[in-house]
């Protein structure tokens, strides 16, 4: 009595081959999220938009990341199949991995439709403007007794104020700075607050500060987050019940926002 052996199932690919097409999807997927994410950094590298989300200082590791991630993707392709072993099957992670590629890619999509913005009046007032800096920021490195008073910029004023916070020192001392304006909500109309932001690593840590300008018209001449360019003399002026070192303009000039809008 003879038996039939079943039949193989017609239609079903083999393991080997549906390995293989696993394998390529799962490396195009892999280069083209290394790709992208490339692609990103370097758009912000080419177009300036990264001084707005890092200290020049660091750029360096962003453009680097820009070329090794291109580097990878590049290799991605040209890789061969690998032989999958039992351990590698048998490693577990949180997510599949195509799943966790999927996630990277759509953020990557994300950051290349969206444009960095610099800070603006709103995030100045939520985070708090100073006339000064506190030990835990950005030390007076800069200061130099020689430095002429119209070549400082305002983060100079800010440091040289925190060696020396007595704003009848500074009285008649020329001036020249530019910043965006602001609107305090406690001060007369008769006054604005010229700003900047300062990094010390990225954005994430930026914090604004500010010196105030002593108008003759009201402050709804010169809209929020316009950037001015402001020349004058320093004097002191009492505003809401406190002494603050003040600009009294010549000249108020409208200006584009700089390429590089941050201070250091």
């Amino acid at each position: 009595m003879s038996v039939r052996r079943p039949r193989k199932p017609t239609g079903v690919p083999s393991k080997p081959k549906a390995q293989t097409a696993w394998y390529r999807q799962g490396k195009l997927l892999d280069a083209l999220v290394l790709g992208a994410w490339s692609l990103v950094l370097f758009r912000y590298w080419i177009t300036g938009k990264l001084f707005l989300l890092l200290h020049p200082d660091y750029m360096w590791l962003a453009n680097g990341a820009a070329i090794v991630l291109l580097g990878m993707a590049i290799f991605k392709l040209m890789q061969k199949k690998q032989t999958v072993t039992r351990d590698t099957a048998s490693h577990t992670t949180l997510l599949p991995p195509q799943v966790s590629s999927f996630i990277l890619l759509a953020v990557a999509v994300v950051a290349l439709i969206y444009t960095p913005q610099a800070f603006a009046s709103d995030a100045a007032l939520q985070r708090g403007i100073s006339d000064s800096l506190t030990l835990t920021r950005s030390k007076p490195q800069r200061f130099m007794r020689q430095m002429a008073s119209e070549d400082r910029t305002i983060i100079d004023w800010v440091r040289t104020l925190n060696v020396y916070p007595e704003p009848d020192a500074y009285t008649g001392q020329a001036v020249k700075v530019s910043g965006f304006v602001i609107h305090p909500d406690n001060w007369p109309e008769g006054y604005l607050m010229l700003s900047r932001f300062v990094l010390t690593c990225c954005a994430a840590d930026a914090y604004p500060v500010g010196l105030p300008v002593q108008l003759a018209v009201s402050r709804q001449a010169y809209a929020p987050d316009t950037w001015l360019e402001v020349s004058g003399k320093m004097v002191t002026a009492t505003i809401a019940g406190q002494r603050q070192l003040t600009i009294e303009p010549t000249q108020l000039e409208t200006i584009p926002e700089p390429r590089n809008p941050y201070e250091y």
